[in-house]
C-alpha cells in the first residue's frame, strides 16, 4: 500500500496536521520521529536542516581572508547538514526514501523560507539521482483543524510553486555570494596592515545599516536655528480663545541644492526676533475682525495589519521589538490558533472570505472579552460586514492575506500575547465600523493697524460621532488630535474681538529624530524612504529592504554584530557602522551602501516568484555585482579612505599638536606650522572600534575601560582596559591592553583613598571598600597612611570572566550579599556565555557564583558554586576560576530524598612539611590555599618580574619541591600534601 509523506516545518505543526487529519484519514500511530497511518506518514523539520555550501574544489581552507582567493563564485552549490539537527535530518530522509512512500507534501510554512527548507531537504534526500517522487504543496493561511483539512483538499502543484522555489533558492545563493565575498573582501582590506578585523556585510543587512547611518549623519551635521512664533489670546463675548499668527502670503520655498525644499520654513515661523516683536506689539490690545469656516470631516479606520505595520505599531504602542512582535504573532498563529498566518505583506482579504469574516465576528461577539464583545455584537446586529474593496480585494492579496483573528477564541495567553491579540482584534473590528465624524472649525482673527494686516489662526476639532474610535476609547486620541482638540468659544457674526495678549515664543529647529524599530521598519519597507501613506506603501513594498518575514532578524543581526545599539526605543549606529559606511563609499561599492539598489533586487525576486524573471538572469547579475565588490576592494591603492572624520579636542600627549581621525588611526598632525611628532593609535584594537567620545577619554585620561567586544587572534572575545603608556625607547606614547594584573599593587606603596567615596562596608572586617586599579579592595587590604601593614584579605576584580562588575552591582553585593543576575560571563573552559549572580560566601570568605533556576522549573535546586568568582586582579584574558563547579548530582531513586550536598574539602590533614607553613590542624582544601597565599604575601614571595610566579623560601621549598612555581600549580601541589585524618 502506498503512502504520502507530509513534511512540516516544526514538530508542533506536524502534531496539528495529525489532529486535523485523524477524523477524515483515520487514527495515526506515534513513532519516535513521525506519525503514521494507512495513508500518511507525517514528520517535520526543526527549521533549516540543510544549508548551502561551495563545492569542495571551491572551498578555501587556508587563506580565505586573502584577496588571492576572491571572488568565490561556484557554478553550483552543494548541500551540508546543519550540525545540531543531523539526527532530525536523518529521520526525515529515512522516511522520504521509503519505497512505500510515493508522494511528498510540502507542509512547511507558506512562504519563501518554508519553500526553501523543504526543497533543500528533498534535494539532499535524493542525492545525485533525485527522489523522483511527485510533490504537492499544502498552503495554509490558518492553523485551525478545518483550515488544515481545507488545505489538503486544495493542494497546489509543483509547477504552481516553481516561481517561489526559484526565488527562494536565488535569495539564499545571492545572500551567500554577497555575504561571503563581501565580508572576506572588506575583512581582507581592513586587515592589510596587520591584525584581523572581521568586517561583516550582507545583501540586506548593510543597506539597512546605511539608512540608519545616513540619518545619524544628518543629526550630527544639523545646525539648530532660532525662530519665533507669536501666540495671541482673543476676548469675545462668550469667552477667550487662542490664536497663532501666520503669514497669509506664504509660499513654499524652492528646492535647495539637494533637490528638496527646506521643511523648516513655514507660514507661522518668524526668523528675526525684531520682526516677531514688531508683530506682537502691533497686535497687542487691538481689536480684530473674525472670519470662520466650519465643515464636517470623516476619518476612516487604518487598514488591516500586515506584519510590518503590526511590528511598527506594536513598537510604538507597547515598545515591543520587531523580533518580539513576530514571535508573539507566530505563537498566536501556531500554538494558540488564534491569528491567521503572520508573515504576510498584504493588508486586504480575499473577496470570497466574507462568510468567514461574518463567522469570526459572531465568535468575537460570543467570546468572554467584555471590553470588545459588545462592539462585535454591534457589528453583527448592524450588518457592518459587507463587500468593500478597501477590505476585500483579490488584487491586493498575494499568497497570504492580512492578519486577522481566526474562528478559535484563545485561552491561556501570556500578558504580551493578550496585548497583541487584543490589538489585532481591535483593528479587525475597526475596519468594519463607520468612519469617525468630526466638525472642524478654522477661525481667522485679523488685526488691522498702521495699514497692515496681522492674521491669527485658531483651529477647533470636535468629535461628533466616534464610529470606529469608540473601540479604542481614549487610546485613539493621538498628538495631532490633542493639538486640534480645542472646542472654540462661539463668536457671533460681525462681532469684533479684542487681542488681550500677543506674546513671543522663542524656539529652535530640531534635528531629525533617530530611527526607532517602528520607523526603521517603515524605512526598510520603502528602501530608505519613510512612507506613512498606506496606499503609497503598497506601491513601494515590492522594492523594500528584505521581506516582512526577515526584517526583524536583519535589525537584530545588526545589533548582535555591534553595528547598532538599542537605547530605549532609539537605534544608534556605532563607530563600527560609520567605519564600514566610510569604507564602502570610499571604495565606490554602491551596491551595499545604497538602499534603493537593494530594493531593486528585492523587486526582482518578487518578479521571479510571479514567473516574470528567470533565475539564471538574476544569478548572473548577482555574480557580476559580487565580482564588482571584490574588484573595488582589491584594486584600491590609496593610503587612506576619504571620509568625514573627527578632530579631537584633547591635544597630542607628546607634542601638544592636533589629533585627527583618519580611516585606520587617530594621528597627531602637529602644531600649526610644525611637523607631526609621529604619535598615533589604532581605531580598532583587537577588532573593536573606538567611538569618538571613547577616543577623547583615552587621550585625555590616558586610560579607559573596562571595554567589551575585543577579539583575540584566535577569535575569542575578551574584555580589557586600554591605556596609553610612554615608551622610553620610542620616545612616544603607545596603546596597550591592561588586563588588571595590578603589577604595582603589592609594592608596599601607600594608597590614598581620601578623594574617593566608599563602595560599601567590607564583608570580612567592616572597613570601607574602595575602587583600586582593576579591583574593589578593602581599605585594610592595602597599605594606607592609617594602617601601613594590611590586615584584611578582601579583594575582588572589576572584570570577572569578561563580565564587567559595575560599581552599582558591587554596592548591591556589599549591601545585600548578592548582585543582580549578570549575563556576560564567559566560561574559560567551554568559551560559552552564562548568567549568574555574584554572592558573598561568608563560610568560604570569598565572592562566589550562584546560578538562577532553569526557566520553566527544574528538578534541581538553584546551583551555587563555592569556587572563587575571580582572584583579585585577574581578568578574562589571563585567569582561571579557582575552583570548578560542583558536579551535578545524579538522579536519586524516587523514594529517597536527595542527599544533602557534601561540604567541600572538610577536615584534611596536612603533611609535616605543609604543617610547618599553615599549622597541623585538619583544614579544608580551600582554606589551605588561602593560608598559603597569606604566607606568600606576608613574606613577599611573589616574583618581582612575574607576579604569577612564587619563589620558595626555606619553609616552602619542601612543599614545592623546587625553587619556583606558578600560582596555577598551587592546587595540584597542595593535593599531594593533604590526606584524610
Amino acid at each position: 500500500m502506498t503512502k504520502t509523506l507530509v513534511i512540516a516545518e516544526k514538530p508542533s505543526v506536524a502534531q496539528d496536521i495529525v489532529r486535523a487529519l485523524t477524523p477524515v484519514a483515520g487514527k495515526f500511530d506515534k513513532h519516535d520521529e513521525h506519525f503514521e497511518n494507512d495513508s500518511y506518514v507525517v514528520t517535520s523539520a526543526v527549521g533549516h536542516l540543510v544549508e548551502i555550501q561551495a563545492p569542495e574544489e571551491f572551498d578555501v581552507k587556508r587563506g580565505k581572508w586573502s584577496f588571492a582567493n576572491l571572488p568565490v563564485i561556484p557554478p553550483h552549490f552543494d548541500l551540508k547538514p546543519v550540525d545540531k539537527t543531523k539526527t532530525r535530518l536523518n529521520a526525515v530522509v529515512k522516511q522520504a526514501k521509503r519505497k512505500d512512500v510515493t508522494q511528498l507534501i510540502n507542509a512547511c510554512d507558506a512562504g519563501r523560507e518554508g519553500e526553501l527548507i523543504f526543497r533543500l531537504i528533498e534535494q539532499y534526500a535524493g542525492g545525485k539521482t533525485g527522489l523522483n517522487k511527485p510533490v504537492k504543496r499544502l498552503w495554509l493561511q490558518s492553523m485551525t483543524p478545518q483550515a488544515i483539512r481545507d488545505g489538503f483538499d486544495a493542494l497546489r502543484t509543483e509547477k504552481q510553486m516553481q516561481g517561489l522555489a526559484d526565488a527562494a533558492r536565488s535569495r539564499s545563493e545571492a545572500d551567500w555570494l554577497v555575504g561571503i565575498n563581501g565580508t572576506r573582501a572588506m575583512t581582507a582590506f581592513n586587515s592589510r596592515d596587520g591584525g584581523f578585523f572581521l568586517t561583516t556585510v550582507g545583501r540586506v543587512q548593510t543597506p539597512t545599516l546605511s539608512v540608519v547611518v545616513e540619518r545619524e549623519e544628518k543629526i550630527r551635521k544639523f545646525v539648530s536655528r532660532d525662530y519665533w512664533e507669536i501666540h495671541g489670546a482673543f476676548q469675545a463675548e462668550a469667552g477667550q480663545y487662542p490664536g497663532k499668527w501666520f503669514d497669509a502670503n506664504f509660499k513654499k520655498p524652492p528646492p535647495g541644492p539637494d533637490g528638496t525644499a527646506d521643511a523648516e520654513i513655514r507660514a507661522d515661523r518668524v526668523w528675526s526676533e525684531r520682526e516677531a516683536r514688531e508683530i506682537a506689539d502691533a497686535a497687542r490690545g487691538k481689536p480684530a475682525t473674525v472670519t470662520e469656516e466650519s465643515k464636517p470631516t470623516t476619518q476612516a479606520s487604518p487598514m488591516l495589519f500586515d506584519l510590518t505595520s503590526l511590528q511598527r505599531e506594536a513598537n510604538g504602542r507597547f515598545g515591543f521589538s520587531a523580533k518580539t512582535t513576530l514571535a508573539l504573532a507566530q505563537s498566536l498563529y501556531e500554538r494558540h490558533k488564534a491569528l491567521t498566518y503572520p508573515r504576510t505583506d498584504s493588508r486586504a482579504l480575499p473577496e470570497d472570505y466574507l462568510p468567514v469574516v461574518k463567522d469570526t465576528m459572531k465568535m468575537l461577539a460570543d467570546s468572554g472579552m467584555k471590553h470588545l464583545a459588545p462592539f462585535a455584537q454591534q457589528a453583527v446586529d448592524g450588518s457592518y460586514v459587507k463587500p468593500n474593496k478597501r477590505i476585500f480585494d483579490n488584487a491586493k492579496v498575494s499568497d497570504h492575506f492580512a492578519i486577522i483573528p481566526t474562528l478559535q477564541a484563545p485561552s491561556g495567553l501570556s500578558d504580551a500575547e493578550q496585548k497583541l491579540y487584543d490589538f489585532v482584534v481591535r483593528r479587525f473590528l475597526s475596519v468594519f465600523f463607520p468612519s469617525a465624524e468630526f466638525q472642524v472649525t478654522t477661525r481667522i482673527s485679523t488685526v488691522e493697524t498702521g495699514g497692515k494686516k496681522y492674521p491669527f489662526r485658531s483651529d477647533g476639532k470636535v468629535l461628533v460621532k466616534p464610529g470606529w474610535l469608540a473601540i479604542w476609547g481614549k487610546e485613539a486620541i493621538n498628538d495631532d488630535d490633542e493639538k486640534d482638540g480645542k472646542n472654540l468659544v462661539v463668536v457671533k457674526p460681525g462681532e469684533t474681538v479684542k487681542t488681550e495678549s500677543a506674546d513671543l515664543k522663542a524656539l529652535k529647529t530640531r534635528p531629525p529624530a533617530r530611527y526607532s524599530e517602528a520607523t526603521l521598519l517603515g524605512a526598510m519597507e520603502g528602501a530608505g524612504k519613510t512612507i506613512d501613506d498606506d496606499e503609497l506603501r503598497e506601491a513601494m513594498q515590492e522594492k523594500g529592504l528584505g521581506t516582512p518575514a526577515t526584517r526583524a532578524a536583519t535589525i537584530e543581526g545588526l545589533i548582535t554584530e555591534k553595528y547598532m545599539l538599542r537605547e530605549g526605543r532609539e537605534l544608534i549606529p556605532t563607530a563600527k557602522a560609520f567605519q564600514l559606511m566610510t569604507l564602502l563609499r570610499g571604495l565606490g561599492v554602491e551596491e551595499l551602501s545604497k538602499a534603493e539598489l537593494t530594493g531593486e533586487w528585492e523587486y526582482k525576486l518578487a518578479q521571479m516568484e510571479k514567473g516574470a524573471l528567470s533565475r539564471d538572469a538574476f544569478m548572473r547579475e548577482i555574480a557580476e555585482m559580487t565580482q564588482h565588490i571584490v574588484k573595488k576592494a582589491k584594486e584600491y591603492d590609496r593610503d587612506t579612505v576619504p571620509g568625514d572624520y573627527a578632530t579631537l579636542s584633547t591635544p597630542c600627549p607628546n607634542c601638544g599638536g592636533v589629533v585627527k581621525e583618519n580611516y585606520r588611526r587617530y594621528s597627531c598632525t602637529g602644531k600649526a606650522g610644525q611637523e607631526p611628532c609621529g604619535f598615533s593609535f589604532g581605531k580598532s584594537p583587537a577588532g573593536r572600534t573606538f567611538e569618538v567620545a571613547e577616543a577623547e577619554v583615552l587621550l585625555r585620561d590616558k586610560h579607559i575601560g573596562p571595554l567589551e567586544g575585543f577579539r583575540s587572534k584566535a577569535g575569542w572575545p575578551f574584555t580589557s582596559e586600554i591605556v596609553l603608556k610612554y615608551d622610553e625607547e620610542a620616545k612616544n606614547w603607545k596603546l596597550e591592553f591592561d588586563f588588571g594584573d595590578d603589577k604595582n599593587a603589592d609594592t608596599g606603596e601607600i594608597v590614598d583613598f581620601s578623594e574617593q567615596d566608599t563602595v560599601g562596608p567590607c564583608p570580612v572586617c567592616g572597613a570601607p571598600v574602595f575602587e583600586h586599579g582593576s579591583n574593589y579592595v578593602c581599605e585594610k587590604s592595602v597599605p594606607t597612611t592609617a594602617q601601613p601593614t594590611p590586615s584584611c584579605t578582601f579583594k575582588t576584580g572589576k572584570i570577572i570572566l569578561q563580565q564587567p562588575v559595575e560599581r552599582a552591582q558591587m554596592e548591591k553585593l556589599l549591601a545585600t550579599g548578592k548582585t543582580d543576575l549578570l549575563d556576560k560571563f564567559v566560561s574559560m573552559r567551554t568559551r560559552r556565555a552564562f548568567k549568574a549572580f555574584l554572592t558573598w560566601n561568608a563560610e568560604e570568605g570569598k565572592v562566589t557564583f550562584e546560578f538562577a533556576p532553569r526557566e520553566g522549573g527544574s528538578k534541581f535546586p538553584p546551583r551555587k558554586t563555592f569556587g572563587k568568582a575571580a582572584p583579585a586582579g585577574k581578568t578574562a584574558a589571563a585567569k582561571k576560576v579557582a575552583a570548578k563547579k560542583t558536579p551535578a548530582a545524579k538522579k536519586a531513586p524516587a523514594a529517597k530524598k536527595a542527599a544533602a550536598p557534601r561540604k567541600p574539602g572538610a577536615g584534611l590533614k596536612p603533611s609535616d612539611s605543609l604543617a610547618a607553613v599553615i599549622g597541623a590542624e585538619p583544614v579544608a582544601r580551600t582554606e589551605v590555599i588561602k593560608k598559603l597565599w597569606d604566607y606568600i604575601k606576608a613574606n613577599g614571595l611573589q616574583d618581582a618580574a612575574n607576579k604569577r610566579a612564587i619563589n620558595a623560601d626555606a619553609k616552602l621549598k619542601p612543599v614545592f619541591g623546587k625553587d619556583q612555581v606558578t600560582m596555577f600549580e598551587l592546587a595540584g601541589i597542595v593535593g599531594k600534601h593533604l590526606s584524610a585524618p
